[in-house]
């Protein structure tokens, strides 16, 4: 099981501003399963969905 990568956000925005967390929120409402995870290697926030290995 992958995941797919549909939007990268930097982990330095402003304080109280989530964009990554509302573009999910946005996504999960249109019925994709997204989530947010952090990637440390870049210092961003990254919202993904997941995939089967045959995608």
């Amino acid at each position: 099981m992958g995941a797919k990568v549909l939007e990268r956000f930097p982990a330095g925005a402003p304080r109280g501003s989530w964009p990554a967390e509302e573009f999910a929120a946005a996504r999960r409402a249109q019925g994709e399963p997204a989530t947010v995870v952090m990637d440390l290697k870049s210092d961003a926030f990254l919202v993904v969905v997941p995939t089967s290995d045959d995608d």
